[in-house]
């Protein structure tokens, strides 16, 4: 068995190598034996074959703008697709017609297999166009680099194939099956809370949209609980952050720093994380904030407001011991969010 590495959040040299050595291996498999994949979160990432003439450098500057100004991963991955050639089904292209199964780990909201990863072995149903006014919504069509709209012209204009789609005969024998999701991560953390003695509450819906916004917002709700007791509730979900200022962080630490102000002095304990272990281009999977977070904040001279202002939520964590610090789980099924209460 050989194993080739990549990089994530950002693809890297390891990424278009260990892509090249896959394909490989795709083409150098037997023509009558079924193909089994593993797909999962990071997928985008790891798995980097740039459509002609586009180089890597050109790929990473638009995967760093789409990350940057907070655009969702259904949109991130449209514009993805149209700039490779195993994304959006080119794997599937590549295994001619023969049959192939996909596990996969979810990491997007709805758990459609066509997202994650970019659907390397899935049909795709976006288009050109689609990408191209993806680029348009978040402002970067004249900032993304000319080979890349190139590109898409010529893919909108019809001289370059679209990514795979559910009537080509080459979408006819692939199949797909979820067999971890974010819903599957909080009934555990649900089933584990309940066996300690809280009384639990789930979020039905997972948290989407601007970070900042979904954290005052459920702040505000988790104070309505402060008549109960030992409660815990949890969430999930994956929201966005729009890159304004210099700092250092990630979208968990920039969640449980929304909430410093909000849950002052109350009787409430968060814990936003990835369940990757990994929260940006940082070595933490997240933070911790409760009714104290403020006040030691101000003992140490450190001002909330400004370092939410700066995206710069890493160095103030880090200065109150408070960043969790997991490591690397192996896994990914987007972020889990716990919140702990005593009542009043």
């Amino acid at each position: 068995m050989a194993v080739s590495v990549g990089s994530h959040p950002l693809p890297d040299n390891h990424s278009l190598v260990s892509t090249v050595a896959l394909c490989q291996a795709i083409d150098r498999s037997p023509a009558d034996v079924p193909l089994l994949g593993l797909i999962s979160g990071g997928a985008s990432s790891l798995l980097v074959g740039p459509l002609s003439p586009l180089s890597l450098d050109d790929k990473t500057a638009v995967n760093r703008l789409l990350l940057d100004c907070g655009a969702e991963i259904g949109a991130i991955n449209t514009v993805r697709k149209h700039l490779s050639t195993v994304k959006g089904g080119g794997l599937a292209r590549r295994a001619a017609g023969r049959t192939m199964f996909t596990l996969v780990l979810s990491d997007v909201i709805g758990d459609d297999p066509s997202v994650i990863g970019s659907g390397p072995t899935m049909p795709d149903s976006t288009t050109f166009a689609d990408a191209v006014a993806v680029l348009e919504r978040y402002g970067l069509g004249g900032r993304v680099p000319s080979a890349v709209r190139d590109v898409l012209r010529r893919g909108v204009g019809g001289r370059l194939a679209d990514t795979l789609k559910p009537e080509e005969a080459a979408a006819q024998h692939l199949g797909a099956a979820i067999i971890g999701s974010n819903r599957n991560a909080l009934n555990g953390a649900a089933d584990e809370a309940r066996r300690l003695g809280y009384e639990v509450f789930v979020e039905p819906q997972p948290f989407v949209g601007d970070t900042t916004v979904a954290a005052r917002d459920w702040a505000a709700r988790l104070t309505h609980l402060s008549g109960r007791t030992r409660w815990c509730v949890i969430a999930g979900g994956e929201t966005t952050v729009v890159v304004r200022g210099r700092g250092r962080g990630g979208r968990n630490q920039e969640f449980a720093l929304a909430m410093v102000q909000e849950l002052d002095a109350k009787a409430i304990a968060v814990l936003s994380a990835g369940s990757d272990g990994i929260d940006g281009p940082t070595d933490a999977a997240g933070a911790l904030v409760d009714g104290t977070t403020a006040s030691r904040a101000a003992d140490l001279g450190l001002d909330s407001a400004a370092a939410l202002a700066d995206n710069d939520a890493y160095p103030f964590f880090d200065r109150l011991g408070d960043l969790l610090r997991s490591g690397p789980t192996g896994t990914n099924v987007m972020d889990v969010k716990l919140a702990l209460g005593v009542g009043s």
